[in-house]
């Protein structure tokens, strides 16, 4: 009988403690530490977005130079590019809308391909999502700073 009123005190202890302990800040809409979605972002960055952007995030050469057709090359999205600069739903939305579209302007020349239609919101957040989850811990966390102080549509 004791044991058994122990054993309760004792789930009754870790049930407090659980619901004390701080709740993650809502991050924004990327889930750069979900294995499953990481894996699917993988591929589907893979697919889609690596040929211009590079297999390891790098962007194409001169990113800054717009070239012979008024055009920016891609650009990195490991930290040395600007990805990390936008909120999670900037991204989404230059990734299923466009830059043009995204940004609301009209006359913007851009490469970077529409993909509503082409990858569902789901695939969209899970390629962001490994992306983001390729960045150090110091821009990660930079990120989520400017996500926290974004109003985020939901």
């Amino acid at each position: 009988m004791l044991l058994a009123v122990a054993a309760i005190g004792a789930v009754v202890l870790v049930v407090a403690i659980s619901s004390l302990a701080p709740k993650p800040a809502d991050t924004g809409l990327l889930k750069p530490d979900d294995v499953q979605v990481t894996a699917l972002g993988r591929q589907v960055y893979a697919t889609h977005c690596a040929a211009c952007h590079g297999a390891k995030l790098e962007g194409q050469p001169d990113w800054r130079q717009r070239d012979a057709q008024g055009r920016l090359p891609a650009p990195p999205h490991d930290a040395s590019g600007h990805t990390w600069h936008h909120p999670d739903e900037t991204l989404v939305r230059i990734t299923k809308f466009g830059v043009a579209k995204a940004a609301n302007l009209a006359s913007y020349e851009s490469s970077m391909p529409a993909y509503e239609g082409v990858l569902s919101d789901a695939e969209i957040v899970a390629a962001l999502s490994w992306i983001k989850s390729q960045w150090p811990a110091s821009i990660r966390v930079k990120h989520d700073e400017m996500n926290r102080s974004t109003p985020q549509q939901r």
